[in-house]
């Protein structure tokens, strides 16, 4: 019922602090002088209130005592009043001493005026407390409150509990903290205890807790994992609040508490990579992002600026991606050259402009076409984009002097059962072949010791969180619109990897790469597509098939169970780095892959699905279609025909 009251007049507020030094100014009397009444001068005291009055009305109107709300005092507030008595009592301080220069009375003795500043403190403190401690009594009154534990007790929880309780319009109370610093465990915040993280089970299961927040960024992920698995399980909602960096001068409002996203499950321990090796080879150079628009390029595209490159060139045919990255990039890396290139790496002439003008030392070459079933159905697109269109730039590369060119492939090009897989995988065949057709060539020429100009690497991982079309972003629509979600089949499993991990280990791969290599990257545990699909259910706080139903719509053309990082022929070499590793391919001749890409381009030119991944099931054995049209072309292969 009290939301319903306005914010109190400033003016109320202003009277009240006036009787308040007042009353104050009359206990100060009446204590110093043994509380008698009759000692206090009537005459005397009504003269010096006036002034008190009067001086208090300049400085209270000054200093803006009248400013704050009273249900929401905070030491800032405090200081005010502090800083509000203290000038009141040097002008009076001042005022007496003028009168006894002039052989007058003081209006206060010393005594009186540091007692007056005691008392009115105390008084203007206590009516503002009280005031907000009835609100905050009256708001936990509420029959539905949710009991709710805040996971941190650094400046951000704190914050977080303060808004909550100051916020009417939420019904949360906040019973305790929870945090993994020992020395904090068993002290009060604001009336509050902070308990150990180890004791929250507990806690759930006395039902004293129906929310919890998170208020720290510095947890284990692991530990995180296990918390909020046991929270959903349970029925306990969770949500979280935004690092620090990203609030508004660092202030919290109950609009930064938001629903715990699945990225952040997902994630894993950070990073770990060699940023001076990277630096000393990307510093001053020029360096070309191909497919700059798309989830991973645009993050290279970020990460490429804090290596301080001599200009990263922005290459995309989709324009408007194109020109709100360079916008975005222009802001936030001001100090950095960005220059986008609008292109089709299918149009030979485009690029050639491209490389000719720009001539770049390092290629990051992310435009390729991704989606399965798009593929699936156009595979002429899938050939001339991923097989021919990195053709033209590996080439382009060596004319002008490229000194590494860093593909990005995925785990699809592995057993491909799709398309798009195969012409990945034959893109990785071209560019690993070429690499070993210049090492032969310059061997012949040069000797022994001689390296080719430009290095190809190839880097090979699975699924991005997040990634435009990816499966998070489509739950998260469908969970939006009231469900169903819908999972290709109950036993569908995918890697997951972050955009800017996976840049990250893209970058280190590059610096370390030799030129041929095919680097692997630890993609953890393979994740459950049904199990995911549950727990962002339940992040939104919704009940899995009874607020919303999981519906099973059966594999898509091209699509497997299960994704892998290698072939039964290959296997792997360790690297410096713990979660990159070199997978060792089978070796194919360069002229007879040249000649099969060629007759791969001309099947696209006439448009000849059929032909075309006939084809590329030729140059790659491993390729056997899935759920898909072109199953009876394995057959037709199998009987030789």
């Amino acid at each position: 019922m009290f939301d319903r009251f306005s914010i109190v007049p400033r003016w109320v507020i202003f009277m009240l602090d006036l009787c308040c030094s007042a009353v104050a100014l009359f206990f100060a009397s009446l204590l110093l002088n043994g509380f008698n009444y009759q000692a206090i001068h009537s005459t005397t005291f009504s003269r010096n209130l006036l002034i008190l009055l009067g001086v208090n009305v300049m400085v209270f109107y000054r200093l803006q005592m009248y400013a704050g709300i009273v249900r929401y005092t905070s030491a800032l507030d405090s200081v005010r009043i502090l800083s509000s008595i203290s000038l009141t009592v040097i002008i009076l301080f001042l005022l007496n001493n003028i009168l006894i220069a002039f052989n007058r009375a003081p209006l206060l003795t010393n005594s009186q005026l540091i007692t007056y500043g005691l008392m009115s403190f105390l008084f203007l403190i206590t009516y503002r407390s009280a005031v907000k401690l009835f609100f905050l009594y009256i708001k936990n009154m509420k029959v539905n409150r949710r009991q709710t534990i805040i996971y941190g007790a650094g400046d951000v929880g704190i914050a977080t509990k303060r808004t909550l309780d100051h916020d009417h319009n939420t019904n949360n109370v906040v019973v305790g903290f929870i945090d993994d610093n020992t020395q904090k465990i068993g002290k009060v915040i604001d009336g509050v205890r902070i308990y150990d993280t180890e004791y929250f089970e507990q806690l759930i299961l006395l039902g004293k807790v129906d929310e919890l927040i998170i208020s720290t960024h510095n947890i284990p992920v692991e530990k995180k994992t296990r918390i909020v698995d046991l929270c959903l399980e349970k029925n306990v909602k969770v949500l979280t609040m935004p690092p620090v960096h990203r609030l508004i001068n660092g202030e919290v409002n109950a609009s930064h508490i938001q629903k715990m996203r699945i990225e952040d499950l997902l994630e894993r321990e950070a990073i770990k990579i060699n940023n001076q090796s990277i630096s000393r080879q990307l510093k001053g150079k020029r360096i070309l992002v191909t497919g700059a628009a798309g989830s991973i390029g645009s993050e290279i595209a970020r990460q490429l600026g804090h290596y301080a490159p001599q200009m990263v060139i922005l290459n995309d045919q989709a324009e408007t991606p194109l020109h709100e990255l360079h916008l975005e990039l222009l802001e936030s890396q001001k100090s950095q050259v960005y220059h986008a290139y609008i292109g089709d790496i299918r149009d030979s002439e485009r690029m050639e402009s491209l490389f000719r003008t720009f001539k770049p030392h390092y290629v990051y070459h992310a435009a390729a076409y991704k989606h399965v079933p798009m593929m699936e159905n156009h595979p002429v697109e899938a050939v001339r984009t991923n097989i021919m269109g990195t053709r033209l730039l590996a080439r382009l590369a060596v004319q002008y002097g490229v000194e590494k060119f860093v593909m990005i492939s995925t785990d699809k090009a592995v057993n491909p059962t799709n398309v798009m897989g195969a012409s990945k995988r034959i893109a990785e065949i071209y560019v690993q072949t070429y690499f070993n057709h210049l090492l032969q060539k310059n061997t012949l020429l040069e000797g022994n010791n001689s390296q080719p100009h430009t290095l190809f690497i190839t880097t090979r991982f699975g699924n991005v969180l997040g990634s435009n079309g990816s499966v998070i972003p489509r739950f998260q629509a469908q969970i939006e619109k009231g469900g169903p979600l819908t999972v290709t089949h109950p036993e569908i499993t995918r890697f997951f990897m972050t955009i800017p991990e996976a840049c990250q280990l893209v970058l280190e791969a590059g610096s370390m790469g030799k030129g041929g290599e095919i680097y692997v990257f630890d993609m953890g545990e393979s994740v459950k597509i049904v199990e995911l699909a549950n727990k962002m259910i339940k992040l939104s706080g919704l009940i899995p098939n009874k607020d919303i139903t999981i519906e099973y719509s059966g594999l898509r053309p091209g699509e497997k169970l299960y994704e892998e990082l290698l072939n039964d022929l290959e296997n792997t070499l360790p690297t410096h780095h713990h979660k990159i590793m070199i997978a060792k391919v089978r070796e194919y001749d360069f002229e007879a892959v040249n000649k099969q890409i060629d007759s791969l381009v001309a099947s696209a030119r006439h448009q000849n699905e059929r032909e075309i991944v006939f084809k590329m099931k030729e140059m790659v054995p491993e390729f056997k279609s899935n759920n898909s049209v072109y199953e009876e072309l394995d057959r037709r292969k199998n009987m030789g025909t």
